[in-house]
């Protein structure tokens, strides 16, 4: 099949299969009349994993180790089932801080809805941006003035 057919197939862009050809990742026949490409059954077996790990998270480099080891006839599970655990980890990780941020900008709806509009002067572009990261900084210098205090009430 050509690109334009298994793009089809799939339900993704012929310049998709073109990347992904391009990459080394499909490795279609290529006609030497006419020098056209030529899809096979185990190319579009290999998309469609393409297609279902890229919807995991998993990157191309990830991609291209697992057929590294497919490619040789080795299981590639365990190594799947590593990358997994690597990409719960990591998007628990941004979830977080996505939380955190959210917290902190429902804070600063709160906060600055009541507060004025100011013109910009020359050493401030918006009071409201400049004067969160300034209570940031007094917070933590704060925190670490009230830590050393314990410590040394402590000691």
């Amino acid at each position: 099949m050509k690109v334009n057919q298994l793009a089809n197939e799939l339900g993704v862009t012929a310049g998709t299969v073109r990347f992904y050809t391009r990459i080394g990742l499909l490795e279609p026949s290529k006609s030497p009349i006419n020098g056209y490409k030529s899809y096979n059954d185990k190319d579009k077996s290999r998309m469609q994993f393409i297609l279902s790990s890229r919807k995991l998270g998993f990157s191309v480099d990830d991609i291209k180790v697992i057929f590294s080891k497919t490619d040789h006839g080795e299981s590639a599970c365990q190594l799947v089932r590593a990358l997994v655990k690597q990409k719960l980890a990591e998007t628990q990780q941004q979830f977080d801080e996505m939380v955190k941020l959210r917290a902190k900008l429902s804070q600063s709806v709160e906060q600055w809805s009541t507060m004025l509009d100011n013109l910009p002067t020359g050493n401030m572009i918006c009071h409201l941006i400049e004067g969160t990261n300034q209570a940031d900084i007094n917070r933590v210098h704060f925190t670490q003035h009230d830590n050393s205090q314990f410590s040394v009430k402590g000691g």
